[in-house]
């Protein structure tokens, strides 16, 4: 199994709000804990401008590329096991992944 750690992207299955089913989804790691499980924050194509989401374009990535501009949602954390990580998409440069460290830190302690 393919290791992962802070600041890869991810593409993970997300179920829709029904339940009916899942859609393939980017996601960025932000810790990988001991044993199965993966933090995760959600990654979306809909841009939006408020406290909790920060663009991510192509000049964000240490390697590898989203096909479109996106947003990281620090609002949406969540933990997911490793096995269903489909593929890693990339990964963030250390200055992006610290931008949402800060932000993260910021919401937790308003």
């Amino acid at each position: 199994m393919e290791e992962f750690v802070k600041g890869d992207i991810v593409v993970i299955p997300f179920p829709f709000s029904n339940l009916s089913s899942l859609k393939r989804r980017p996601a960025l790691v932000l810790v990988s804990l001991p044993g199965p499980d993966l933090v995760l924050c959600q990654i979306t194509s809909k841009l939006r401008n408020d406290d909790y989401s920060i663009h991510l374009n192509r000049n964000d990535f240490k390697v590898g590329v989203l096909q479109v501009e996106s947003c990281i949602r620090v609002d949406r954390i969540f933990t997911i096991e490793k096995s269903m990580v489909v593929y890693k998409v990339g990964s963030l440069l250390p200055a992006k992944m610290s931008i949402v460290l800060k932000q993260i830190n910021s919401m937790f302690n308003s």
